[in-house]
């Protein structure tokens, strides 16, 4: 059975010198597009006290010059993205007493090169000789048919010529040049179950996430997150200018971002393959429901919203479909607190952040594992009862992620 599902592929511009400088001047038109719509966003809250909508933003927009920069639609693209950074915000900003607005994309006197997304009356693609057209705005062209011809290269195992529809492309500065996105429809082919044996997940902040498997635990912490987010982040603010993000700074939040989607990618397809080789065909993955609505104080509440439960599911449940696991979202409620053994939910058994004792039945074990065990007997015929020795709960598997290699290793392989 074939699903269909949306991929992003990457493409280095091949011709990159002879269009680097018209690129450079639709990623400034999308920087002055961005800035000017926030002036009028910011005038407007001072007059009426509210953020102007989206469609209010466009009205508004199409009547100015620098509108016409762009292709109509990529104009459309960069006035959604302030919408949603100014949701973002909002959501933020109830939780965080120092949360900023979205800012100007400035440097001093100079503009940084913004993304560029064309959608589809924006291209042309050529998937047979590997080229892309791209369209420039109305008072950008020397003549009407004046465009971008991008020469590009994908991986190896990538020919966009088999992909269902690209659905649009972005211009991406990635610090050093520039390169294409191919927002793409594919279609899958998806395995039959995995097999017939269930699996819970516990997903955490400290541990990422902790796996009950029928026959063992395993821990993936969060290490080299946290270290790539202390050096990522020193290094940013390290480069700070004085009318904000630095090039360097730039570039420094896009190393971190990329880091984190491969650790996340990495984490997640280590599950599943962990499934299929265990003949796990059922995932039950614990959801926080209404997490982020609960007050945890300030330094529990960034915690929260740096949390990323929701996209390692996401992750789980596509990668899963594609493999024969099916990957269920179980409210996770009481499973800290719940023996796994015999069901006691006495709330002082959880001792310690990560040490679970039951009073009832002297179960010890770490607190992760008990968690992600009542996961997986919500799927389970026979929710207690089975014979879960402590020393399995206790002592669990850990995988720790090798930045050398770029996999999970049992942490006896990781050299540190």
């Amino acid at each position: 059975m074939a699903v269909e599902a949306t991929r992003t592929y990457v493409g280095s511009i091949q011709n990159q010198q002879q269009v680097c400088d018209g690129l450079d001047s639709l990623g400034d038109s999308a920087s002055k597009i961005w800035n000017v719509a926030r002036w009028t966003a910011d005038r407007i809250w001072d007059e009426a006290g509210e953020i102007p909508d989206e469609g209010t933003l466009k009205a508004y927009m199409k009547t100015q010059s620098c509108w016409k920069d762009l292709n109509a639609q990529s104009s459309q693209k960069v006035i959604e993205e302030l919408s949603d950074a100014f949701q973002s915000w909002f959501d933020l900003r109830h939780k965080f007493d120092e949360a900023n607005p979205p800012g100007y994309r400035k440097h001093g006197d100079t503009r940084p090169k913004s993304t560029v997304t064309f959608k589809a009356d924006g291209f042309k693609h050529d998937p047979e000789h590997d080229r892309v057209r791209l369209s420039k705005g109305k008072n950008l062209k020397e003549h009407w048919s004046d465009f971008l011809l991008c020469e590009y290269q994908t991986r190896p195992d990538v020919d966009l010529s088999e992909v269902n529809k690209v659905q649009n492309v972005r211009a991406v500065w990635n610090g050093d040049e520039w390169e294409l996105h191919f927002v793409c429809k594919v279609e899958l082919e998806t395995n039959d179950s995995a097999g017939n044996e269930v699996a819970g997940i516990d997903l955490g902040i400290k541990n990422i996430t902790t796996v009950a498997f029928p026959d063992e635990y395993i821990l993936y912490p969060g290490n080299s997150l946290k270290q790539d987010k202390h050096y990522f982040t020193r290094a940013e603010y390290d480069t700070e200018g004085e009318n904000g993000p630095s090039e360097k700074s730039m570039r420094a939040r896009r190393k971190l971002t990329d880091r984190e989607t491969h650790f996340y990618h990495t984490l997640t397809d280590t599950i599943i393959t962990e499934c299929v080789e265990r003949g796990v065909g059922t995932l039950a993955v614990s959801w926080p429901e209404d997490v982020r609505e609960s007050d945890w104080g300030k330094t529990g509440n960034k915690k929260l919203h740096s949390w990323a439960f929701d996209r390692i599911y996401q992750y789980l449940a596509y990668k899963g479909e594609i493999r024969g696991v099916e990957v269920l979202k179980e409210n996770e409620w009481d499973t800290s607190k719940t023996c796994s053994r015999c069901g006691d939910d006495t709330r002082s058994n959880r001792v310690e952040r990560g040490l679970y004792v039951c009073s009832s039945c002297g179960l010890v074990g770490n607190a992760d594992c008990n968690g992600a065990e009542n996961m997986r007997q919500k799927i389970t015929l026979s929710p207690h009862g089975e014979d879960r020795s402590n020393g399995c709960v206790a002592q669990p598997s850990v995988h720790l992620f090798d930045r050398e290699s770029g996999t999970f290793k049992t942490r006896e392989q990781v050299v540190s």
